[in-house]
């Protein structure tokens, strides 16, 4: 059930085998190391990035079938072709991992008119979501796994700046934070939407990572500080341990059955009081779908 307290997931290997798993953001970082791991366990692994030369060679690495989709997350014209080419490609999709994200030092537009950061790291997902959910579910069981941030306890839920033209007040941190949010809320307000068709949806915070690349349109500032924290020993974890992290509630047969569920880690931890609030939940959902146009209601047979 959603919100139900699931037990802390093991490292220990899960059968992956004939499964097929789409990792976005999967050409580097914490989705390069998770896409490696659930390739290692037998999976058809599919990343998708913005470098075509930076994802043929991850795709070229990793073990098995796997291949390489280009798509730009800010271009919600290119995620609905992505979704499009899965569902050409692929007659099944077990695991859908939303991970590709960025965080960006000066305010900015897409060209649909919605803040860089808040537009790539959930209204991207929850479009690419909504669009491979009927395939989700014809494959059941198979898993959504978004990943969040323990951020997101600064985060508040500005959905009339995300739209505006302007915000005069904007700060870097504060939009991450606000798109971390809502990857908590559309986590746990998918789980409920999806109820018993066998897929399940949970969000994870892999650790701190100093290293990963989210980082590059950072202000000059946070950029100069995460940089300190990645030479200082002891300071956040490495790509490695946090890709493995994510993939473990992705694959782990401990968590089969779990869905609303926040990890932190690979330990069920509870999220913000935000992100447990159901009527925010709802009106997140509600004004997603119109800001990438789609109807409210899953495509579910």
């Amino acid at each position: 059930m959603p919100g139900a307290r699931s037990p802390s997931v093991t490292l220990a290997p899960a059968d992956l085998d004939g499964r097929v798993a789409v990792v976005t953001g999967g050409t580097s970082g914490i989705g390069r190391a998770a896409a490696r791991r659930l390739a290692e366990l037998g999976a058809t692994v599919v990343v998708t990035g913005r470098d075509p030369a930076r994802g043929e060679a991850v795709a070229a690495e990793l073990a098995g079938d796997a291949a390489f989709l280009r798509a730009d997350f800010a271009d919600l014209g290119a995620v609905r072709s992505l979704a499009a080419e899965v569902e050409r490609r692929y007659d099944r999709l077990d695991l859908l991992l939303n991970n590709a994200g960025t965080s960006q030092a000066q305010r900015r537009l897409t060209g649909a008119g919605y803040e860089y950061t808040f537009a790539v790291n959930h209204l991207a997902h929850f479009l690419l979501t909504h669009r491979l959910a009927d395939r989700l579910a014809e494959s059941a069981p198979a898993r959504v796994v978004t990943v969040a941030s323990t951020i997101h306890t600064r985060g508040d839920l500005d959905l009339d700046a995300v739209a505006a033209e302007s915000e005069p007040d904007y700060d870097a941190l504060s939009a991450y934070a606000r798109s971390k949010l809502a990857n908590v809320l559309f986590a746990y307000e998918l789980a409920a939407r999806l109820g018993d068709t066998g897929v399940t949806a949970t969000a994870v915070h892999p650790g701190f990572v100093p290293g990963s690349r989210i980082w590059r349109h950072a202000s000059l500032p946070v950029r100069v500080a995460v940089r300190c924290a990645d030479l200082l020993p002891f300071v956040g974890t490495d790509a490695t341990t946090a890709g493995r992290r994510v993939a473990a509630v992705a694959a782990s047969p401990d968590v089969a059955d779990v869905t609303g569920q926040y990890f932190e880690g690979v330990d069920p931890a509870q999220p913000s009081p935000a992100a447990l609030d159901e009527d925010q939940r709802a009106r997140l959902w509600e004004w997603s779908a119109a800001a990438v146009d789609v109807d409210p209601e899953l495509p579910l047979a």
